[in-house]
């Protein structure tokens, strides 16, 4: 069964009115639009800034490089001197290709599922970030982000072999982050904001009508939650730079529509449209970074990043009417590191060079728990980068990365859920398997423009 953004009718008050129009606004602002695939571990996305990009996000809490720390770290914002705005896109190309076979649902017969192996899952996507930062004073700075934290996106040919547990899956947040920061001395700031965050999601899969009959399931949803995010910076020495930077969980209650149609495309009389809700927890992260200069040409970066995925364990899918449960997706995470390293290097007043490497673990335990929607596995980055200066207050960063995705085998059983139950038990006769392995890719290009003024 699976998701998309709810729609709302004429009726809306102004309060959801103002929501999507600020949300609207906002999207704009930040480029135009968003369509997100996980290129950090789970369905996180680091891409938020482009500056960030040629160094694999090392060092990210500390550099306060430009407007985009913001996200990274909001005490750093103390480094920034006169009102800026940073502007970026990050390309994202993902290769997701599945090699293996499935089983057909008892209720249509069992044995080993038909179709094909799917196609390419991935698809090319377009991440957008936009920051502003302005001093208030000599020790407070103000900010605000906006950015697209969170994403998701595959989908599979319609009739492959394992329709059954997933054809469609498609996630997107958007993030508005004002934030505030205090220099507290010469060697100390602080810093911290507020988050509100959109999501919508649309997941789809084929289901089994019972009679020998399938149809096609698909869950539009989307709700709007609060978080906040903090950090400091310590500066022990002129070249040496600490920052630790937390962001907290966001809770959601997923509210949306599932519909089912049979494969005519006419409604199904089991499991018909209605509403639905999910309860949904993005997790949250710490970071530790630094940034030490070696000289006036050669800065050495670092940064560990701990996500608390184990806070997503099972999506229930429900009918708020009653209560009863309308399908559940099983994750059962693990909580993950992020570790990077990098360099700039400082060519002359005009270009400066960077690179990078990561290792990010995925939340993912092993094949009996990876799914169609979601064939994460560990990825290492290699990136490289420059930033070049555009006449006196302009600069533009390039960046490039190719993450090599580990295979990821699978071997993951799902059964659809019977009407009327109120606990995720299978329904008779629905249990799939998929069995097999993913090969992945996933390359990133990414520019940001930096204006102080």
């Amino acid at each position: 069964m699976v998701i998309g953004g709810i729609n709302f009718n004429k009726e809306e008050n102004m309060q959801q009115q103002f929501r999507r129009n600020l949300m609207a606004l906002a999207v704009a602002s930040a480029l135009g639009g968003a369509s997100g695939m996980a290129s950090a571990a789970g369905f996180a996305l680091i891409e938020q800034s482009g500056s960030g990009m040629g160094n694999a996000y090392a060092g990210a809490a500390a550099t306060g490089e430009d407007a985009g720390t913001v996200f990274f770290n909001p005490a750093a914002m103390s480094l920034i001197d006169t009102p800026q705005i940073a502007a970026g896109g990050h390309v994202i190309g993902l290769k997701a290709e599945f090699s293996g076979s499935g089983t057909r649902p008892v209720a249509l017969g069992g044995g080993a599922a038909t179709g094909g192996q799917g196609g390419d899952a991935g698809a090319p996507a377009i991440v957008p970030n936009f920051y502003f930062v302005m001093p208030i004073g000599d020790s407070m700075r103000f900010g605000v982000g906006v950015n697209v934290p969170f994403g998701l996106a595959t989908e599979y040919d319609e009739d492959w072999l394992g329709r059954f547990q997933g054809v469609k899956s498609e996630l997107m947040t958007v993030n508005i982050n004002p934030s505030i920061s205090f220099k507290v001395s010469e060697m100390f700031s602080i810093g911290a904001g507020i988050n509100y965050q959109r999501i919508d999601a649309e997941l789809t899969n084929a289901v089994v009508l019972g009679a020998g009959q399938t149809g096609k399931a698909t869950l539009e949803a989307d709700d709007d939650a609060w978080g906040w995010n903090a950090g400091v910076l310590f500066q022990p020495t002129a070249s040496t730079k600490v920052g630790f930077s937390y962001r907290s969980k966001i809770e959601y209650k997923l509210d949306g529509t599932t519909t089912v149609t049979s494969d005519s495309g006419a409604p199904a009389a089991i499991l018909s449209t209605g509403s639905a809700t999910a309860d949904v927890t993005m997790p949250d992260s710490f970071s530790l970074s630094l940034a030490q200069a070696l000289n006036d040409r050669v800065e050495l970066l670092a940064d560990v990043t701990f996500t608390r995925w184990s806070e997503i364990n099972r999506i229930n899918i429900v009918n708020p009417g009653n209560g009863t449960l309308r399908d559940s997706l099983v994750l059962d995470f693990d909580d993950t590191y992020r570790y990077s390293i990098g360099v700039n290097y400082k060519l002359d007043d005009d270009w400066k060079l960077k690179a990078g490497v990561a290792f990010d673990e995925t939340p993912v335990k092993g094949a009996s728990s990876r799914t169609v929607r979601l064939p994460d596995n560990d990825r290492t980055w290699l990136s490289l980068g420059a930033q070049m200066k555009v006449k006196q207050n302009g600069r533009l960063d390039f960046g490039y990365s190719h993450l090599f995705v580990k295979d990821a085998d699978i071997d993951f059983t799902r059964s659809q859920q019977a009407p009327g139950q109120t606990t995720p038990t299978a329904s008779a006769g629905t249990a799939t398997t998929v069995t097999g392995s993913y090969e992945g890719s996933v390359d990133i290009f990414s520019v940001q423009y930096t204006h102080s003024f």
